[in-house]
């Protein structure tokens, strides 16, 4: 993992800069910052297009592993709220990120054992920063037919709860229940992106937000944007409304969406379910 950040514009290279030394003056127990994905690979994205009136980006996350000494403050979901409050506040980050935090003993258990997300990101990241101290041991291959069965049982368990989900949402929408009915449809939906997530890189991000896992799933198979149409004010408010289905809907008394709307909604789920059975299938049958 020797490489350097040469490849990125300057700009890039600046944004990274702060989001380090953010990270660290937060946790002072960082073992190492990983770069990885797309922005160390060197194949990022940046779109930007005119539709409706509206201008729509389309652009990679910055992937950032923060391997701690402490599996406590990896686990510590407040402390990494505060982090990403601190670097918005900076007004000097326009890429979009996706910070990832877990000790460094388990980093190291990971990859010795050939768990393929963490050894993409042994062979394709980039250090930001690591201790003299501390250094990720061998990489474990594990052969095709392994990955193959691996992501067969992740495909299998995650898309039956997103049908069992979608049924008990159904049940609740001939009820009448329909923010109840709007929380579950969130939790098909998140299901899905698991499914997509783990197929593709052995690995479930700990967010229950669908606009970061919708944005993920782009970065593995394109055809993934097309479930949710989010060309439109109309769209994304709708996309909106179910993104905000999980804590709204179950506990705020303002929170309201019409059958209409669940209907429409549930329409687009069933499309990300048939895009996911189709193209997660495909990707488990190209481990050979």
């Amino acid at each position: 993992m020797d490489k350097t950040l040469e490849h990125l514009p300057a700009e890039k290279r600046a944004e990274l800069d702060i989001i380090r030394e953010v990270i660290l003056e937060k946790i002072p127990d960082v073992r190492m910052v990983i770069l990885f994905g797309s922005y160390a690979r060197g194949n990022w994205v940046e779109d930007t297009h005119m539709e409706d009136n509206a201008i729509h980006v389309y652009e990679s996350d910055f992937d950032i592993l923060v391997a701690t000494k402490s599996k406590k403050v990896a686990d510590d979901t407040s402390l990494h709220h505060t982090i990403e409050q601190v670097i918005d506040a900076t007004g000097d980050i326009e890429t979009p990120f996706t910070i990832i935090y877990h000790s460094f003993s388990y980093v190291q258990e990971m990859i010795t054992e050939g768990h393929y997300f963490f050894t993409d990101i042994q062979k394709e990241g980039i250090y930001l920063f690591r201790t003299n101290k501390h250094r990720i041991g061998a990489i474990k291959t594990i052969p095709p037919t392994e990955r193959k069965r691996i992501a067969q049982e992740h495909f299998d368990q995650w898309l039956e709860k997103a049908k069992d989900f979608y049924e008990t949402f159904e049940f609740n929408l001939k009820k009448e229940k329909h923010n109840l009915a709007a929380f579950i449809l969130h939790q098909a939906t998140e299901s899905l992106y698991a499914a997509i997530c783990l197929v593709f890189i052995n690995y479930k991000y700990k967010t229950h937000d669908i606009d970061r896992l919708y944005k993920k799933s782009r970065d593995y198979h394109n055809d993934f944007s097309t479930a949710f149409p989010r060309e439109t004010n109309e769209e994304e408010d709708l996309f909106e409304l179910l993104r905000k289905a999980y804590i709204d809907a179950r506990y705020k008394k303002d929170y309201v969406i019409t059958k209409k709307q669940l209907e429409t909604l549930a329409g687009y789920v069933q499309t990300l379910q048939n895009l996911t059975e189709n193209i997660c299938k495909e990707k488990i049958q190209s481990f050979v």
